[in-house]
């Protein structure tokens, strides 16, 4: 139908079939069938011509098309150029920082989807822990930063994006996964840890004190991998994201056991309070939300 209108136009504007043909490389015949589609569509006549085409008078219906036609070309233009405008807007840099598990976990697979859209926008991704990350953003050094633990600070724009379950886990076909969940069979068993400033720690260090759990030992680890690798060579028992343990688990590295209450935390985005976002960093983090929830 927009070829048609096309079409109409151009017989409108230079009141002749063969010219208005040539100016979109159109044969007259191929113009004459596009007004016959039109009429027969609005059921109308919409040009009264001579047997032999010289002369042609718009009729009042097809005046009324011309200037609805002519709306929608003009609107179909200005969209246009919005959407190549907003498109070719997404490019340059982005300075990315994450703490580990959505850096390790999430954005690998993420980015790969995201720059197939967006090939003009380039990314620099630094990862450390959740107080680093909130350290630089703050010093203006990360354009953006995407954390999991507890943001207090009123220096930054935060907000949450993702509700990301945690596990416990334990080695695979532990004597541990035999047993009916119960706090104290967890006392005094030797515990994997990250270090203090992840977010990961600081939830384990809540799920251990709001259930009394007094581990018999603490290893600490500066990785997620290395934490789940631990697990998996029988060092001890962790509480660990889902996003991590899921695959760990498929693959016969570790067994989750299921608990009496479903533990969780937020990832969350944080932006410097006194920058306005771009629309690169906005439609990073539109695509990250839709892509997390799939």
């Amino acid at each position: 139908m927009l070829e048609e209108l096309k079409t109409f136009i151009a017989v409108v504007e230079y009141e002749n079939f063969t010219k208005a043909g040539n100016s979109i490389n159109l044969s007259q015949p191929s113009v004459s069938l596009h007004i016959k589609h039109l009429e027969e569509y609005f059921n109308t006549i919409l040009i009264q011509r001579s047997v032999k085409q010289k002369n042609i008078i718009i009729t009042k219906s097809g005046r009324l098309l011309y200037e609805k036609a002519k709306q929608i070309e003009n609107i179909l233009e200005e969209t246009k150029n919005e959407i190549l405008d907003y498109t070719n807007s997404i490019k340059g840099e982005l300075n990315i920082g994450a703490s580990f598990t959505i850096g390790e976990y999430v954005l690998p697979s993420f980015l790969g989807e995201f720059s197939k859209k967006y090939p003009n926008l380039k990314y620099a991704v630094t990862i450390e822990n959740t107080t680093n990350i909130c350290k630089k953003v703050e010093d203006f050094q990360l354009d953006l930063g995407l954390v999991e633990g507890i943001v207090t600070s009123n220096k930054f724009i935060h907000e949450d994006f993702y509700n990301d379950k945690l596990v416990l886990a334990v080695p695979y076909k532990d004597e541990l996964c035999n047993k009916k969940f119960q706090i104290q069979n967890y006392q005094n068993k030797t515990w994997i840890a990250r270090e203090n400033g992840s977010g990961s720690r600081e939830y384990l260090d809540i799920f251990l004190n709001s259930n009394n759990i007094v581990p018999g030992n603490l290893i600490v680890f500066g990785s997620n991998y290395a934490v789940k690798e631990g697990v998996k060579n029988n060092l001890g028992i962790t509480l660990m994201s889902y996003y991590i343990a899921k695959k760990a688990e498929k693959n016969k590295e570790i067994s989750i056991i299921k608990t009496n209450e479903n533990y969780s935390r937020s990832f969350s985005y944080i932006l410097p309070k006194t920058n306005i976002a771009s629309k690169s960093i906005e439609t990073f983090i539109n695509n990250l939300k839709e892509y997390l929830i799939m």
